[in-house]
């Protein structure tokens, strides 16, 4: 069996943007190889052409290319090209793509199409209240038209996903995002630095970090020592129009607390999980997701994670056992589970611990690739 992803984002050197999507295309390919199957990745919207096979998985880097008119049909139908001659080249048996702003709309594919809800703009602008562009709309429409079945990573992201698109007549499989666990051990989750709250994720408005500067002043209150470490890639503010969340965040901390936050940017990824291990509390307040990589990376770790309570989350963490479940604007809520969490080791530990049982039970892709290469077989 050979499987191909089409993808905007891969997690390498040679890819403009990688983030949760890239990194669970990666993780699935790497499993499927490691099971027997064929992967090609196809990534789209690239500044050169190139392919490569690294670690057994054949990648394609597609360029953007420029249309003097409806470029969002004909570069549809150029990647639609792209992929058809591989399929034959290649003898690729199914096509995996993502839902965001209908990609797949347009395209006649020679095999089988499965749309995986990594989260649709209609989803995300429905979670944040959001109104959505029509022209967003209609292409996610017309792409969803074009898959034989769909997978989600939760059963809360395929049924409200489901219920905006009227998809009534497909299968919707849901299979969690996995991860491969030994590169999440952590062999001495006692150590850790006391009063360190990590935050990793991109800082956007939909992640909930401009809800951090109250959680903070609350905390701070009960744990003077308290200090805020926020890794991620900067964005534009949709609702203030600020060119950066970063500062926006950083305008609405008390001057009290200003010293106690750092933001580091964009980090290799190893030291992300440097960062991870150091920490006392892992944080992630969001309002949109799927189902959260950071999340469950952060639990394989034995870390404590104070998460959003917000549908999906339910499915990741039981509440009071593998982690903490909370509405980002219950601000006091949220702060007194960290300050819990900060004031008690063996609490914390204790959570951890429960934390990475459950990504062992749930989460593990030795487990969750078979499901996939089962759904895969089922589509053809």
């Amino acid at each position: 069996m050979h499987i191909a992803f089409l993808t905007p984002e891969y997690p390498h050197e040679k890819v403009l943007h990688a983030a949760g999507i890239g990194t669970s295309i990666k993780n699935l390919a790497t499993a499927l190889v490691q099971e027997g199957v064929a992967v090609s990745v196809f990534v789209y919207s690239q500044k050169t052409d190139t392919v490569f096979v690294e670690d057994g998985i054949k990648i394609h880097l597609i360029r953007h290319k420029k249309y003097r008119y409806f470029g969002w049909f004909f570069y549809r139908k150029y990647l639609q090209d792209y992929l058809n001659r591989f399929v034959s080249l290649d003898k690729i048996d199914l096509i995996e793509a993502p839902d965001w702003t209908g990609i797949a709309a347009f395209m006649n594919l020679k095999v089988p199409l499965v749309i995986r809800f990594h989260g649709s703009d209609a989803y995300f602008c429905h979670l944040e209240n959001r109104k959505q562009k029509l022209k967003n709309l209609w292409f996610e429409k017309i792409g969803m038209a074009k898959a034989k079945a769909f997978i989600a990573p939760t059963q809360f992201a395929g049924a409200l996903t489901q219920q905006l698109f009227g998809i009534n007549d497909k299968v919707i499989r849901v299979l969690h995002y996995g991860i491969l666990l030994s590169d999440f051990a952590n062999e001495t989750p006692e150590d850790f630095e006391p009063g360190l709250v990590v935050y990793v994720g991109t800082l956007i408005r939909k992640k909930g970090v401009l809800e951090l500067p109250a959680i903070l002043e609350k905390a701070a209150e009960t744990y003077p020592n308290i200090r805020l470490v926020l890794i991620g890639a900067d964005s534009f503010d949709i609702q203030t129009g600020s060119p950066s969340t970063w500062q926006l965040l950083y305008s609405m901390l008390d001057e009290s607390l200003k010293n106690k936050v750092s933001y580091l940017g964009k980090v290799p990824y190893a030291q992300v999980k440097g960062y991870m291990q150091k920490a006392n509390v892992c944080v992630f307040p969001t309002f949109a997701e799927t189902q959260g990589m950071v999340t469950i990376e952060s639990m394989a770790m034995q870390k404590a994670v104070v998460n959003s309570n917000i549908g999906w989350a339910q499915e990741l963490i039981i509440d009071g056992e593998s982690g903490f479940l909370v509405h980002p604007k219950d601000h006091v809520l949220y702060a007194s589970k960290i300050t819990a969490l900060l004031a008690d080791k063996e609490l914390a530990l204790q959570i951890g611990r429960n934390a990475r049982v459950r990504t062992e039970q749930v989460f593990d892709i030795r487990k969750t690739v078979l499901q996939h290469i089962e759904f895969y077989q089922q589509q053809l």
